[in-house]
């Protein structure tokens, strides 16, 4: 019996027989036990322990009670990190943190409602499928997936479930962005016609050796549907500490910064362009890679990316940071400002400090009126995602949008490659007569990892 009918069933059984009972008011309150959201946490590590569990404990309706992650420290300190915070709430419920070393095995637990996915990019389309299938809710953590197949095959699963999956694309739920995007889309700038956004690509990185798999690594399933490869510290994460992991670095597990920081502001571009559910019509970039050593995701980069909406968006490291919109009558800039997800981010707090701008200061003044534009509020991106599980709000970051905007990082980062304009179709997700560029809008799966080997 489902935990909330049998909580159910109890109170009505103690009512019948007239049974006199001394219950705690917290208990048919908003944050009632059993209206709950209780949460398994997969992987345990940096973006996790400073960014999604911060973000999701914080919000009462939501109680972590299991943990999962392939290396063992990384799950005892993931645990430890909750029983802390637990302890140190003594108004929040009680209860033990289970682990689990693999997470197939605490989506079978039925007390779980919904995951936080924390994962290497490699490790996010397949557990999202696998949770959303098991009838959990997800936040994912961005990118969406590695592939632009895998992303298809995710926002497939998750609308025939019916779940609720929310993209970590947290600009969403910062309120300059949402104003740069309303302002835009209500025409203060009038027609938009170029789109300018600033990301950084990574530096190169050192020759290393194979090393000893550390014992408390599955090292095999981290790999999980990529190739086997020699075992590197430098290239999986730090065996000390919570620093920023070599993974990042390697385009066996992902495509660098056009993912990594793309997402979020072409997503949040997106949304001031009014493109959220399409995307480019013709894509060229050119980019350096590195000549050695183990790290080879792109350094310094340009992309154009043209819009069938007469939209140009040009994406490279020689912008700032942010994003700024361009229109016939001004400009306005948005950035994350001081903010970092995560203490080893690497934010060049001098040149992103400012959050909002524009051509005339005025502009940032002007009142969105009752029949225009509204683009929907919200305070905490987690907390977003638990108000639509429990039909309070509609999702900021749904699948398709996040699908959509992962899309545009990976046909971008396929353009780097390739080093040609290619001509995209949004609808068929498919390139216009390049079958080499379409050899690219998938990976072959080692089994049995992979969404390939998922049971839909």
């Amino acid at each position: 019996m489902k935990r909330r009918k049998f909580i159910k069933n109890a109170g009505l059984a103690t009512a019948a027989f007239g049974i006199p009972t001394i219950v705690p008011a917290s208990v048919f309150g908003k944050n009632a036990p059993s209206n709950q959201i209780q949460i398994g946490q997969i992987g345990c590590g940096r973006i996790a322990r400073d960014h999604d569990m911060p973000g999701t404990w914080r919000h009462a309706q939501a109680r972590y009670i299991a943990v999962s992650d392939l290396d063992s420290n990384r799950m005892m300190d993931g645990k430890k990190l909750l029983e802390d915070h637990y302890a140190n709430n003594p108004d929040t419920a009680k209860g033990e943190i289970k682990q689990y070393g693999d997470f197939r095995e605490m989506l079978l637990n039925s007390e779980i409602d919904a995951v936080v996915i924390s994962t290497p990019d490699h490790w996010h389309a397949q557990p999202a499928m696998q949770a959303a299938l098991a009838g959990k809710h997800v936040y994912l953590q961005k990118p969406t997936s590695l592939t632009i197949k895998e992303g298809r095959q995710l926002a497939d699963v998750v609308k025939k479930t019916g779940v609720k999956l929310q993209l970590g694309t947290q600009q969403r739920s910062s309120e300059q962005f949402r104003i740069a995007a309303e302002l835009v889309r209500n025409g203060r700038i009038g027609k938009i016609h170029t789109v300018k956004i600033g990301l950084p690509g990574d530096p190169s990185g050192p020759d290393a050796p194979e090393m000893p798999i550390p014992k408390n690594l599955n090292y095999d399933m981290w790999l999980g549907s990529t190739p086997e490869m020699p075992y590197t510290e430098i290239g999986v994460h730090p065996q000390e500490g919570y620093g920023r992991p070599g993974w990042l670095r390697l385009n066996q597990f992902g495509a660098g910064m056009i993912t990594g920081w793309g997402q979020h502001h072409f997503d949040s571009a997106a949304w001031g362009m009014d493109t959220e559910l399409t995307g480019p019509r013709y894509i060229q970039a050119v980019a350096d890679f590195p000549k050695s050593g183990l790290w080879n995701v792109h350094g310094d980069f340009m992309v154009k990316a043209e819009y069938d909406n007469g939209i140009t968006m040009l994406t490279s490291g020689g912008y700032p940071n942010g994003i700024r919109y361009e229109g016939s009558d001004g400009w306005i800039w948005v950035s994350r400002g001081n903010y970092v997800a995560s203490a080893s981010d690497p934010v060049d707090l001098d040149n992103s400090a400012k959050a909002l701008d524009a051509s005339d200061p005025a502009l940032l003044k002007s009142v969105i009126g009752p029949n225009e534009i509204h683009l929907q509020k919200s305070d905490e991106h987690h907390g977003n995602w638990l108000g639509a599980i429990q039909g309070e709000n509609e999702l900021l970051s749904p699948v398709e949008i996040g699908h959509r905007s992962c899309s545009v990082c990976l046909v971008s980062h396929i353009a780097m490659q390739l080093g040609r304009k290619l001509e995209w179709d949004p609808v068929t997700e498919r390139f216009i007569n390049d079958e080499e560029a379409n050899t690219y809008l998938s990976r072959e799966q080692r089994a049995p990892y992979g969404t390939n080997y998922v049971k839909v």
